[in-house]
């Protein structure tokens, strides 16, 4: 007798087809059954060892999360409900370019630094591994050897690559650098990897030119691997740099897609609809794009990310350096309040959009929650000295939400035929951004059952299969015969997000069950103790 019969559920099976009544028949991990109308058809019904009553229940594929940073999160948390009670059952992980494989020691210890702000530092992490290979295998022992909570995939890091190869110095790799950093992609992607990911207004990854991405993204497409950039700018040169990036992945002939494809700051404003011509025209003359958001106006990143690139130079040890001479600190400012620097987007910064949400040092908490103009306005003194203080005796590790997106051009893309969902969610800090407990009941609760933006069967299908087709997985991302049992049984009526942000880390409500290769992570509303999820590696072309 096979495992679980989900009994009378209402199936949005991930295609974008209209929903259908069925009982569903799980055994192995994977779907063995599928009964349309069993009730109405007079037949023997299908049974099992259990039987879950799933009626006024929608039953889905698991989500997949096209923009996680749960690099560390899936190694320290066996719970992880902030993705597992979403429904999330697979995250992409390696994402903006800096990641912890490949590396040697030297690098690893650089880039724990550096993403402080998205991770922690790390100390409660066994960093056993060097290779992508490793990382990955660490990922399927997970918990005590257990496994982790949910599946992960993972992009190749390219300004770790960088960092390996060249350092943190802003010059042009050496032929023999390049060819160095296009063998640790190839190796990376025949050890699993899904594709590379950049974070092009993060350093070092900033500093490579087009040609030098161009060319490793053709060993990412030779693999049929995709690239995965957070581009040059999201603000002032938003347009630029997404026709920038359409351009690179043309001239290599990979695939490209845009991590949290926003339009953000006032330049902006209402200018989503120039973003999906753009795309609109490239995808008609044969390009192959795709596209993640989250389902909130405010972004979440790290205070020293806004930093101009020349001022990040050498690594988190020279950031340091600079900000604590007076005359370089000066600069910096000017850059930041008046020129506006790559590391903002080419936007002056607005302090009072600047949240603090995350800390690493105690006598700081109480900055938590408040703009930087905020806490310099209780503590007596301009903007740039709260921040100039935090950096350095935070140690680059404060995190921010930055309050500079448009609720229009978030509803304008969510629309668009490439669109899928992507947390961009940073777990790490006092006061995190709710997208990382909130952006699929979200999409579900507000924008399809509140707004009516996207039909149900639309948004199923933004969540499930297109992501699947990207990440090229051949049995994930629709209820088929045959395919993994990552599934989520919701209720349409009352699925929304717990999560605000004043309690980030609540969780949501109307998700009763998911599933994790056929065994509940999620049932009747509470975490199980099932670690059931692995790495997803690379799909052999």
């Amino acid at each position: 007798m096979e495992d679980l019969v989900i009994r009378d559920a209402d199936v949005v099976d991930g295609s974008g087809d209209a929903s259908y009544r069925a009982d569903v028949v799980i055994d192995g991990g994977r779907i063995v059954s599928i009964v349309k109308e069993a009730a109405a058809a007079g037949c023997q019904r299908p049974r099992a060892m259990r039987e879950l009553d799933a009626e006024g229940l929608v039953l889905s594929p698991g989500f997949i999360d096209m923009h996680a940073h749960s690099d560390l999160a899936l190694l320290r948390d066996p719970d992880h409900s902030a993705k597992a009670a979403q429904g999330v059952t697979l995250e992409v992980i390696g994402q903006d370019g800096l990641s912890y494989a490949p590396v040697d020691d030297r690098t690893l210890e650089e880039v724990r630094r550096a993403i402080t702000g998205w991770n922690g530092y790390g100390d409660d992490i066994d960093f056993g591994w060097r290779s992508v290979g490793e990382y990955l295998d660490r990922l399927d022992r997970g918990i005590d050897g257990r496994g982790i909570a949910v599946n992960a995939a993972y992009l190749i890091p390219q300004g770790t690559v960088r960092a390996l190869v060249v350092g943190w110095e802003d010059r042009a790799a050496t032929p023999e650098e390049l060819g160095r950093m296009r063998q640790l992609v190839a190796e990376s992607m025949e050890q699993g990897a899904v594709g590379l990911s950049s974070g092009l207004t993060y350093t070092p990854g900033g500093y490579a030119p087009d040609s030098e991405l161009t060319e490793l993204c053709r060993v990412v497409a030779s693999y049929g691997g995709y690239y995965c950039p957070h581009h040059r700018s999201y603000g002032a040169s938003a347009p630029e740099a997404y026709a920038e990036m359409i351009a690179l992945a043309r001239e290599a002939d990979c695939p490209l897609h845009l991590a949290h494809a926003t339009m953000n700051f006032g330049v902006n404003e209402g200018r989503a609809p120039e973003l999906l011509a753009l795309l609109d025209r490239a995808l008609d003359a044969g390009a192959d794009i795709t596209l993640d958001t989250y389902p909130y106006t405010p972004g979440c990143t790290t205070l020293a990310a806004l930093l101009p690139s020349w001022a990040s130079e050498g690594g988190p040890g020279q950031i340091l350096a600079r900000l604590t001479d007076p005359a370089t600190a000066a600069r910096i400012r000017h850059d930041l309040e008046v020129t506006g620097s790559d590391g903002c987007h080419g936007v002056p910064v607005e302090w009072e959009t600047i949240e603090i949400s995350g800390v690493t040092e105690p006598a700081f908490g109480d900055l938590v929650g408040r703009t930087v103009r905020e806490a310099a306005r209780v503590r007596g003194e301009a903007p740039w000295d709260t921040a100039r203080r935090l950096l350095i005796q935070d140690r680059l590790g404060t995190t921010i939400l930055q309050h500079v997106g448009h609720e229009e051009n978030v509803r304008t893309i969510m629309r668009h035929r490439t669109h899928t969902g992507g947390s961009d969610g940073i777990l790490h800090g006092d006061k995190p951004h709710p997208r990382a407990y909130g952006t699929f009941p979200r999409y579900l609760g507000h924008y399809v059952r509140e707004l009516g933006i996207l039909s149900l069967e639309e948004c199923v299908a933004h969540l499930t299969s297109r992501p699947a087709a990207r990440l090229r997985l051949p049995d994930r991302g629709l209820v088929r015969e045959g395919y993994r049992a990552d599934l989520v049984l919701f209720d349409p009526e009352t699925v929304a997000p717990g999560a605000t942000f004043a309690a980030p880390r609540t969780l949501p409500t109307g998700i009763p069950h998911v599933l994790v290769d056929g065994r509940f992570v999620i049932e009747d509303g509470k975490r199980t103790d099932v670690l059931a999820g692995r790495s997803v590696r690379r799909t052999p072309v």
